[in-house]
Parts: structure tokens; C-alpha cells; sequence
């Protein structure tokens, strides 16, 4: 399954950055966060952060993918929670993919190429347009 062009988020100032970009340009956008993110955010803190930037930008076209790296009770926690679309590595991934069809949820091995919003921020380079830019320039979808 081919995802929307990606941009990585720490928070939710970078989704609603994101959000806000895709939204200017019409198109879809894949919010990933960053690798192995479920063992230390956690999943509720990462789908409070899409449900507050989704809030705010309600005819957004998101995917959410939470990087649960290769550790299988992450994966499984996120899945729990409702995680719809995670990114997991490990050696059981099989099992992983088969537990997440139950969910209906999708897993995915590997991390799309992305821009990840904490290295524009550490550039001082403004967000919005670091997201616009990206969108615009990587073919979607």
C-alpha cells in the first residue's frame, strides 16, 4: 500500500504544520512519528496528537503511522489503543501483521522517506514552509 508523501512529527505544533500545508495544497499527507516513538511517547499520546490536528484541520487528509521500531509489545500496545497503520521491524512481524489484521490495522516494515519536522526546526528554518516545499516537490501517493 503506497502512503501519502510523509512528514515526521514530534508534537503537535509540527502536525498542525503539516496539516496546514497539505490543506493549502490539497493534497494528502502521512504523519509518522519518529523511530520507536511508541516506547517512549506512547500510543495515547500519539493519537491525541492526530485527534487535536485533526480537530483543527477537519478536511485533512491524514494517515497516521506510529513507529513502534522492533519491539513487539510496543507494537501490540499500539495496536490496543487503535493504532491503524503502524511501522514495526522485528522478528515477528508475521505475527505482528497477522494480530494487527485482527484490528483491522495495517503494519508496515519499512519507514517512507519523510521530512522530519525536529531537523527543520533545528535549522530555524520556518515549518510551513519547510512542508509545503517537501509536498510539493515528492510525488504523493
Amino acid at each position: 500500500m503506497p502512503l501519502p508523501t510523509a512528514i515526521v512529527i514530534h508534537g503537535l505544533g509540527h502536525a498542525t504544520a503539516a496539516l496546514a500545508a497539505a490543506g493549502e495544497l490539497d493534497v494528502p499527507v502521512t504523519l509518522i512519528s519518529a523511530p520507536g516513538a511508541a516506547g517512549y511517547v506512547g500510543p495515547a499520546w500519539f493519537r491525541a496528537v492526530i485527534e487535536q490536528a485533526r480537530a483543527a484541520h477537519r478536511d485533512a487528509d491524514i494517515t497516521a503511522v506510529l513507529d513502534c521500531g522492533d519491539m513487539p509489545g510496543y507494537a501490540l500496545a499500539a495496536l490496543r489503543d487503535g493504532a491503524p497503520i503502524i511501522r514495526f521491524s522485528g522478528d515477528t512481524a508475521a505475527k505482528i501483521a497477522d494480530i494487527a489484521a485482527q484490528y483491522g490495522a495495517l503494519v508496515i516494515a519499512e519507514r517512507p522517506e519523510a521530512l522530519d519536522l525536529a531537523v527543520v526546526e533545528r535549522s530555524r528554518r520556518d515549518l510551513g514552509r519547510a512542508c509545503r516545499e517537501w509536498l510539493e516537490t515528492h510525488e504523493n501517493g
